[in-house]
């Protein structure tokens, strides 16, 4: 099933949870050393010394993996390295090409809890993916199955992946988009949790309606301006 945007962002935008947020753009970072920052921005913003914050930046080639990713979903040694992270999901790639969004967000204050927090977080990447020319969904999980919280093609193909953890009131964590990534990287591995999952990226689908494809620029702009993002 796959669910419009429309009514849900403005409930979100009249509780709060969509307001703005300061944009910090940081450029390819290592995971390792951003995985360590974002620590010390949470703890900033859980002690009231920073504000709500979405980092924006892409990663060297990484497959990042939650704690319930059985091993045989991930690659073998001689592939893209691994790193075990803290937040929800299974596993996932980083790479160049792909835009990284890392939310430092204090959810107690804008009265929201987590489901709202990932809804945001779908619906801003729909919005971002519209303004681009393009369309995007979000998908309702059946009971049971494997978890489908991100953003895909109408047609079910995955354009971004979330994974987000909230501990003290503030999310960590976030999303990633794929602009234009090495798709075959998501080849090597089970992709969050999803064995039969088609990866694509915004120049897919910009080429397979005929159109021109978003620079890296462009969708980042689209993006931030979706979340309400301002430097």
């Amino acid at each position: 099933m796959t669910t419009s945007v429309g009514s849900r962002n403005d409930e979100l935008r009249r509780a709060g949870v969509m307001s703005g947020l300061l944009r910090v753009d940081l450029g390819e970072v290592a995971y390792d050393e951003a995985n360590t920052a974002m620590t010390g921005w949470a703890d900033e913003r859980r002690e009231g010394r920073a504000p709500d914050r979405l980092f924006l930046l892409s990663h060297p080639p990484v497959i990042t993996y939650g704690r319930l990713t059985p091993p045989g979903e991930l690659p073998g040694l001689d592939a893209i390295p691994t790193v075990p992270v803290d937040r929800g999901g299974y596993a996932t790639y980083h790479g160049p090409g792909q835009l990284v969004g890392y939310l430092i967000v204090n959810v107690r204050e804008r009265q929201s809890g987590p489901v709202d927090v990932v809804r945001w977080v779908e619906n801003a990447l729909i919005e971002a993916v519209g303004t681009l020319g393009l369309d995007a969904v979000r998908r309702d999980t059946p009971k049971g199955a494997s978890s489908l919280v991100g953003v895909w093609t109408p047609e079910h193909r995955k354009l971004a992946s979330i994974g987000m953890r909230i501990r003290g009131g503030v999310t960590t964590h976030g999303f990633a988009i794929n602009i234009d990534p090495d798709l075959s990287a998501f080849d090597t591995f089970v992709v969050c949790g999803l064995a039969d999952v088609e990866m694509t990226s915004l120049r897919r689908m910009a080429e397979a309606r005929g159109l021109a494809a978003p620079s890296f620029e462009e969708a980042t702009e689209a993006v931030a301006a979706a979340f309400g993002a301002t430097s």
